[in-house]
């Protein structure tokens, strides 16, 4: 599997592989959603998925976007069923998907967004052992964060396999921050509880533990992986854990908020249509 610190040449890989990457990129500058990308990719390929996902992380980077952290997809086992897969994926975060606390989306700027709310954990140290446990990560990390994440697909009706979403940046869009941190000490991340609303109603519910047993596995599992692949995380890295509920669909003029207990609440606006084009 590449890493971020690796160049993938396109003229070293399969002219499919380009292709692929080529169809997301287009699609995310044209606000077109593409056909899935499996019909390009053997099915089940997941390393050359990664491959299609590591090239145009590098093209993000050549054009001055920063990674700044991971996100973690596929945490809730009744998703990895229906996907045909017993792990988790992942994507990059880049600064330029970060919206404020409170903030507001502007029409267009994504294709066919979904939001759903996670723990986000900030790393103080790195985590560069192969075999990382949930001590590792509660000693590197240096505080939670409530998370919404705008979760997206490049892909035409959310029309995805495996491969399309880990191709897709694990069908990444944008993510907001709580602003009030809370240190790990005494603070027990599998039992904490989310409610997420939709103008005042309620549209998703969960707890930690449905996060694979608990946001710190999460963690611990992208960690190892990303160490395996000898590009481990960071201090300063910004970790999206995964999501703690069902995602819940967005139409123009929506606000989400989310509460989890013990680390207190976030928040995002969708401008209406006509507004912010």
């Amino acid at each position: 599997m590449p890493t971020v610190t690796d160049r993938v040449s396109p003229d070293a890989v399969p002219p499919a592989v380009v292709k692929a990457a080529d169809a997301l990129v287009e699609a995310a500058r044209t606000g077109a959603a593409c056909p899935p990308v499996r019909t390009l990719i053997d099915e089940g390929d997941i390393e050359t998925a990664y491959v299609v996902q590591r090239l145009n992380l590098q093209r993000g980077q050549a054009a001055g976007r920063r990674i700044i952290g991971r996100k973690i997809g596929l945490t809730s086992p009744a998703v990895q069923h229906q996907l045909g897969v017993d792990q988790p994926d992942f994507g990059a975060l880049f600064a330029d998907m970060a919206v404020p606390e409170g903030g507001e989306v502007p029409t267009g700027q994504l294709l066919q967004p979904r939001v759903e709310a996670e723990v986000a954990l900030v790393l103080g140290h790195d985590l560069p052992h192969r075999q990382c446990t949930v001590v590792d990560v509660l000693r590197a990390t240096d505080f939670a964060l409530p998370a919404l994440e705008i979760v997206d697909s490049r892909v035409k009706d959310w029309d995805i396999s495996i491969v399309d979403t880990v191709a897709d940046n694990a069908s990444s869009g944008l993510f907001v921050l709580g602003d009030s941190p809370v240190p790990l000490t005494g603070l027990n991340l599998r039992s904490v509880r989310m409610t997420m609303t939709r103008g005042g109603e309620v549209v998703s519910e969960g707890t930690g533990a449905d996060c694979l047993g608990s946001p710190l596995n999460a963690a611990a599992w992208l960690a190892s992986t990303l160490a395996g692949t000898g590009d481990p995380l960071r201090a300063g890295d910004v970790v999206l854990t995964g999501a703690l509920g069902p995602m819940a669909p967005v139409a123009p003029g929506d606000v989400f908020e989310a509460r989890i207990s013990n680390l207190g609440s976030v928040r995002v606006g969708f401008a209406a249509e006509g507004e912010n084009q």
